[in-house]
């Protein structure tokens, strides 16, 4: 009992920040109209109307067992294999592809079916609020290595120094949130090189969890590579609810790519990780819908104009800022080394946005572009009064 009550908190600790922000400052102000909310990828708009009539045509029961228990279901298998293999030029095979409730059920899966207890995990900071909190819950080593922004590069000397006999995955994500960066195909093959010469040294395969839940949502024109094109030890994680803005209906995948060795035998671990983690498969309707969930997509377009509308009346403010080349996200640094200070100040102004601090930027702060346009013209007036009254103190 008492160990079980020391992981619980450690568990806590891993997450204190961020419970913190949410049942503070986002709590106090998420539900008020006139803030303009940057806070977090979630809508501030209505779905989709064609992904609501897409669930819609699958509503109605078509057989008995049409809302029974599902795993991965055979059509749902095939969408997501068509769509890899068109998007990467490899040929995925759809026995590969494990369907997920969610991105986050993705990385849970993974870790189950990875790691064993003492294993070490590498991650890179500023990370997605839970890598830590999923590595620790897995009974794994968290070993946190950092991204300088604002160019936010991995650092692969860094990496390569980091790995030990211990070392079984290395978490990897891009584009990346916050930065919005998009690792090129260079970068990953650089990646690769590193993790196949350190699995030589210490005698056994590092994986390269490749967290990808923003990979169609990029700006200027951009090309997305997954790691899976430079590393055959690639074990792919996906959300639909980025590009479906959905984040709420909980359904993607994990997968690996055909030039993985030992894929065959690496299905049944999977399957049994996702039982293991509480019946980690989608339900029945979103996978129904899934061919026509498959090709559907928020306006990135639109999302391209308001980052640019930020990024330039930011910047003519006097933030620094980053210039995302994907995802939802824009960091800004803080005109004072109080990050979280500064974003109460801002709420003062009714604007909400992320402290850098919970994603372990301290400095800077996160903006979302999910938020509405009139949301942003509302907003800009305030990250002026906020930036003028810091300078002023």
């Amino acid at each position: 009992m008492a160990t079980a009550l020391r992981k619980i908190d450690r568990l806590r600790d891993s997450i204190a920040p961020f419970l913190a922000f949410f049942n503070g400052p986002f709590a106090k102000l998420n539900a008020n109209p006139e803030v303009a909310n940057f806070a977090v990828g979630n809508p501030q708009d209505f779905p989709m109307p064609e992904y609501v009539e897409a669930l819609r045509a699958q509503l109605e029961p078509r057989r008995r067992d049409w809302f029974a228990y599902k795993d991965s279901e055979p059509r749902s298998q095939v969408v997501v294999a068509r769509g890899l293999s068109e998007r990467t030029g490899m040929k995925w095979d759809p026995a590969d592809v494990a369907m997920t409730n969610g991105g986050f059920a993705a990385l849970a899966v993974a870790m189950r079916a990875l790691v064993e207890p003492g294993d070490e995990v590498i991650f890179l900071s500023p990370p997605w609020f839970f890598y830590e909190f999923m590595i620790l819950a897995a009974d794994a080593v968290p070993v946190r290595l950092h991204l300088a922004p604002p160019a936010f590069e991995p650092d692969l000397d860094e990496i390569a120094a980091a790995i030990t006999p211990q070392t079984r995955a290395i978490i990897f994500n891009s584009p990346h949130n916050p930065s919005g960066r998009v690792y090129p195909l260079e970068t990953l093959q650089a990646l690769a090189a590193t993790l196949t010469d350190a699995s030589a040294r210490i005698g056994h395969p590092i994986y390269l969890i490749s967290d990808e839940p923003y990979n169609r949502i990029l700006f200027d024109g951009r090309a997305f590579h997954s790691a899976a094109e430079a590393y055959p030890h690639t074990v792919v994680t996906y959300s639909y609810g980025k590009q479906l803005l959905a984040p709420g209906m909980r359904i993607g995948y994990l997968t690996v790519p055909p030039t993985m060795p030992d894929r065959e035998a690496f299905r049944e671990t999977v399957f049994v990780a996702q039982f293991a983690t509480g019946y980690a498969f989608p339900n029945a309707l979103l996978q129904h819908a899934i061919e026509d969930l498959e090709v559907l997509s928020i306006d990135i377009g639109a999302m391209e104009r308001r980052r640019d509308r930020l990024v330039g009346a930011l910047q003519e403010i006097g933030y620094e800022t980053t210039m995302p080349e994907g995802s939802f996200y824009i960091m800004a640094r803080a005109p004072i080394a109080d990050d979280v200070a500064f974003c109460d100040l801002l709420g003062k102004h009714r604007v909400l946005v992320l402290p850098g601090t919970i994603v372990e930027v301290p400095g800077w702060f996160r903006i979302s572009l999910t938020a509405t346009d009139e949301m942003v013209e509302r907003g800009i007036p305030g990250f002026a009064a906020a930036y003028a009254e810091a300078a002023g103190a």
